[in-house]
Formats: C-alpha cells, sequence, structure tokens
C-alpha cells in the first residue's frame, strides 16, 4: 500500500478528512488512481486510510483512522451505524424514505444511498468509491433485502473525479410510485426522477414553510414536485402558484396535487422570467418561496452564483408588502450561511424593504453536519418577513 506524506498545518489535522494537492509533502510507494492509501504525518505518524485520486484537487478522502480495505464486510459495518442512527433520531418509521448514507458524515466518502420504501439508489462520486460500488451493493441487500437497488451516477461531481454517468439498475424493476407526507402525495421515481428520486433534503422544510401559508397568496419558484406549493396548499393557502422550467416534474405535481385533492396553479416558466413578469405587472403576493438549484459547483463561480440569487430576491422581495413572507433557500455548499444572509440584506437594502428573521431552516437530520467538514452543512434556508418603514 502506497500513501502520501501530509505537510504540517494541513485541514486534516483540523477535524477535515479531505487531502488536497497543495498539502502534500511527499508520495510514497507507487499509488494508483483509485488505490486505497495510508496517510501519515511529517513525523511518519499514521492518520488512517483514503482514497486516492491525484487528477482531482482533493487528492485523497480519508474513511478510517485506522488501516482498512473497502471490502464487503467493511460496508456492513458502515452501513449498520449509519442506518442506526437514523434508527434512533426516529427518520425510520412510514414513510420509510431517508438518506441512510451522507458520504463524509457516514464515513463513506462521495457515497451516498437513498431509501424509498422497498426500493434504494445509491451514487458514488469518488473514483475510489465507484471501483468497490458492488460491493456496496452487495452490502445493502445483505443488510436490508431490498426489492430494488438503483445506480444513479449522473451528478456533476463525478466529473471531479474523471469519472462518466451511469444510470444502472442493480436489484428488481424499479417503479414510479406515490409516497404521503403529512396527507401530501410526492412522486418516487427511484430510475427517472431528479437526484435519486425526489429531494429528500427539503421534507421536513416543506411543513415548516406551510406553517405560515394560512390565508395567504403564495408563489413558489422551481417548484419541481411541487412539494412547498403542495403543503402550502394543504394548510390552507388562499391561493398557490406553482412555477417550473421543467415539465415533465410539472407532471409529477399536477399528478401529486390531483392524488391528495389540492387545488395548484402550475406554470412552466424559467423562475427569472416569471418573476421579472410579476414584478412588473405589479403583482403582489403574500408568500414567496425560492428553492432553486445549485448555481454554483465551484468557488470560481461564486461571485456569478450570488448575482443570480441577488436578483430573484430583490424582484421577490419587491412583491412583498409589510407581514408578506419570503422563505428562501441555497443548496451549494460553497455559500455560507452567513455569506447567503449578507446577499439577502443586500437584496432587501436595493429593495428597500425591512426584514425580520423568523426562521433559520437547514437539511434533514438524515443529512448530519460534521462541523469539522464545513462541506456536509450545504442547505441554508431562511424565513423572513418584510416589516414597515420605522
Amino acid at each position: 500500500m502506497g500513501g502520501l506524506i501530509v505537510k504540517p498545518r494541513a485541514r486534516i489535522f483540523h477535524g477535515h478528512d479531505w487531502v488536497y494537492g497543495t498539502e502534500v509533502k511527499k508520495v510514497f510507494g507507487d499509488p494508483q488512481p483509485g488505490d486505497v492509501i495510508s496517510l501519515k504525518d511529517f513525523k511518519d505518524r499514521p492518520l488512517g486510510s483514503a482514497i486516492y485520486n491525484p487528477n482531482s484537487q482533493i487528492v485523497a478522502r480519508r474513511f478510517s483512522r485506522r488501516k482498512q480495505e473497502l471490502d464487503v464486510d467493511f460496508f456492513r459495518r458502515r452501513l449498520e451505524r449509519a442506518h442506526a442512527y437514523r434508527e434512533r433520531i426516529g427518520l425510520t418509521g412510514g414513510p420509510d424514505v431517508y438518506r441512510v448514507v451522507w458520504s463524509e458524515s457516514d464515513g463513506l466518502p462521495g457515497v451516498v444511498v437513498d431509501r424509498y420504501g422497498e426500493q434504494w439508489t445509491f451514487q458514488t462520486h469518488t473514483l475510489g468509491m465507484d471501483r468497490v460500488k458492488d460491493a456496496l451493493v452487495q452490502a445493502i441487500r445483505d443488510l436490508f433485502q431490498p426489492e430494488v437497488i438503483v445506480e444513479r451516477n449522473e451528478g456533476s461531481g463525478r466529473t471531479a473525479e474523471g469519472l462518466e454517468p451511469v444510470t444502472q439498475v442493480h436489484l428488481g424493476q424499479p417503479r414510479r410510485e406515490l409516497l404521503w407526507f403529512d396527507g401530501v402525495a410526492l412522486t418516487s421515481d427511484p430510475a427517472g426522477g431528479q437526484k435519486t428520486g425526489l429531494y429528500i433534503d427539503q421534507i421536513d422544510n416543506y411543513k415548516h414553510v406551510a406553517a405560515f401559508a394560512a390565508g395567504r397568496r403564495v408563489l413558489d419558484c422551481f417548484t419541481n414536485q411541487g412539494g412547498f406549493a403542495l403543503h402550502c396548499a394543504k394548510a390552507g393557502a388562499r391561493e398557490v402558484t406553482a412555477v417550473d422550467v421543467s415539465a415533465p416534474a410539472l407532471e409529477a405535481a399536477r399528478q401529486n396535487a390531483q392524488a391528495a385533492g389540492l387545488e395548484v396553479r402550475f406554470e412552466e416558466h424559467n423562475a427569472f422570467d416569471k418573476l421579472k413578469h410579476d414584478q412588473s405587472a405589479g403583482e403582489q403576493y403574500d408568500l414567496i418561496v425560492l428553492d432553486p438549484p445549485s448555481f454554483t459547483r465551484s468557488r470560481a463561480n461564486l461571485g456569478e452564483a450570488l448575482r443570480g440569487y441577488k436578483e430573484i430576491h430583490l424582484r421577490a422581495l419587491r412583491m412583498l408588502e409589510p407581514g408578506g413572507l419570503l422563505a428562501s433557500f441555497s443548496c451549494s455548499h460553497h455559500v455560507d450561511r452567513a455569506t447567503y444572509l449578507q446577499m439577502l440584506v443586500d437584496a432587501s437594502v436595493d429593495a428597500k424593504r425591512g426584514l425580520r428573521l423568523r426562521t433559520v431552516l437547514g437539511q434533514r437530520a438524515d443529512h448530519p453536519v460534521i462541523p469539522g467538514i464545513p462541506e456536509t452543512d450545504y442547505l441554508h434556508g431562511l424565513i423572513v418577513e418584510v416589516i414597515p418603514a420605522w
């Protein structure tokens, strides 16, 4: 087993599990891309085992603090530990929809495993884990006996690791099905839906936002399957309009609404254009939801992303009068919570709207945050109220 000697003051000495190329003092042995390697500090003391990819900026990702191979027994142990945590926090009861493994947060760098009842999906975003995905699949089968296992490896994160997109059925026959949350139906489509089926990380936030919806006129931008819109309608909103650029997503949203007997107006538009049009037309809403996809996949594009965020928030705020509410979300780990809040403040200044912070939201508890690995804390949500000028 080859390995790396890590420079002093590297982030791995401060709670992180990544090693960047600039933090490598020396390579020893002859490690190949995708290999399991050993890590050592500058005094030759062991730091654990990692997966190696010299073609990525992150050349090593530690997965154990001891010598360890990636085999079926290893994956069984990590899956058992991850699942036991979800049981302790009460996420394994009906419907059985939750993230079973969240990458570094569960000691499996680049691995995501989601459960949708008896249908399971997984992603392997790192070369080292992708090479041993058959062992991961076997461990899932051994422990949980699912009916379906689907590989959903289309994420852009694979590009940095030199991996091609892959969608593959490893077990059973995937099927679309309705899953119910607080009286609202959402569609699970393990082989063809967004991400690995639906947006599990937002499930709890749907009801948190809907708690403010009764009697209000609601605009839900980037609605996808209609999670926020449908929960707001269920909570007694006076009127709900939901907007998305994706026709298939809106069709799923319409079917969800019909299944739950809820009335929502669905519009196929680019949300930027919808906000611009409605603001110019003098439309007013009581609650606006902004839940866009990530505007940046790299820190190099952070400035451009913040300009995009500011534009949609500026337009939304101009359509809210005092007492109106804005529910805003960012799912990019490159935009930390403080930066996102400052963007919102800047937009409010330009919109001439005072704001009061009502609620701070984040990702569901099945996406645990590791404080030493800030990238695990990626979903930032804010509910703010427009207040009158003093």
